[in-house]
């Protein structure tokens, strides 16, 4: 029996995805790249990629019912890693050149452009993870690569005991934007950890450690 973690990287007409499965399966993976619901749903992890326009995302989603597994994993308490555009859509709306869409809706705010003289924010940048993170244990320091316009600005999901409080990591390009959340059984970052290097395969094997755990 194989100790690799299967992980799903949801097939819905998304950008990317080949490199997505590549960099997991690196890192120590079974990835298969899918629109099997079934296989969606019992894998250990689904990978949500995406490039491009929120609303274009979006629309993929929905047309594949993709935003329906997000869904019924996450209200399971199974494992979700949302990159780049796959990160956006997890939030109410996104506003791009006037077009306000709606996301998914499992953290609260929106996505906007970023506040900066020069779009897009391409190349590698330094991150600042919160004290515990598990995505970056042991990259302090890391730099990962960016390729965007908009982002999650503003954290406003108020979190009450037992649960605990998500771990925010933040970066800096003109203004601050969300980097990273990891928040229960769902996370997401704006970089493209396929497309990071080393420091990247070590951050999505973090993530497969974890799922390594809940599954013991």
């Amino acid at each position: 029996m194989s100790s690799r973690p299967l992980v799903a990287v949801l097939d819905y007409g998304s950008g990317n995805v080949h490199s997505a499965v590549k960099a997991l399966d690196a890192a120590g993976a079974d990835a298969r790249l899918t629109s099997d619901r079934a296989l969606v749903m019992e894998a250990d992890g689904l990978v949500v990629p995406g490039v491009g326009a929120f609303h274009a995302v979006m629309d993929a989603l929905r047309a594949s019912r993709g935003d329906e597994l997000i869904e019924r994993r996450l209200a399971g308490g199974q494992a979700v890693l949302g990159i780049c555009v796959g990160m956006q859509v997890m939030f109410e709306h996104g506003v791009e050149r006037g077009v306000d869409t709606k996301g998914l809706g499992e953290w609260p705010g929106a996505v906007t452009e970023l506040d900066s003289p020069v779009l897009p924010h391409m190349g590698w940048n330094t991150v600042e993870p919160d004290a515990g993170s598990r995505l970056f244990r042991g990259l302090e320091g890391e730099r990962f690569y960016f390729v965007h316009s908009y982002a999650a600005q503003r954290w406003s999901l108020e979190v009450m005991p037992p649960f605990p409080e998500p771990t925010l990591t933040w970066c800096t390009y003109g203004a601050p934007f969300l980097a990273a959340v990891e928040n229960g059984p769902l996370s997401a970052t704006q970089f493209h950890p396929e497309k990071s290097g080393d420091a990247g395969i070590r951050l999505l094997s973090n993530w497969l450690d974890g799922l390594s755990r809940a599954t013991l």
